[in-house]
């Protein structure tokens, strides 16, 4: 008796062994599916931000005013390095 109350065990904790495994396998692949996710956000910000800093830009120059051109230059300069090094650090975390 003692010997199938044994069996019995090793069996049970044998199965707690074959979950943990599957459930590993499940995170790792619902890690990499989130850090391609991220990624294709990421990239998808950093292009929105291009096309409005463009935008802007093309929008300064039809005022046909030099110091509006020169002003939204400098704000756009400043978006596109802000938004740069927010791009970096969240790159860096997806690493």
């Amino acid at each position: 008796m003692a010997t199938t109350t044994s069996k019995k065990i090793n069996d049970f904790t044998d199965g707690f062994g074959d979950a943990a495994e599957r459930y590993r396998a499940v995170n790792e692949k619902l890690l990499e599916t989130g850090k391609k996710t991220a990624s294709a956000a990421l990239d998808g910000y950093e292009k929105t931000i291009a096309s409005y800093v463009d935008f802007r830009q093309q929008l300064a120059e039809a005022t046909q005013l030099d110091w509006v051109t020169t002003v939204v230059k400098a704000q756009n300069d400043f978006l596109t390095e802000v938004n740069a090094a927010y791009v970096s650090a969240a790159r860096d975390v997806l690493k």
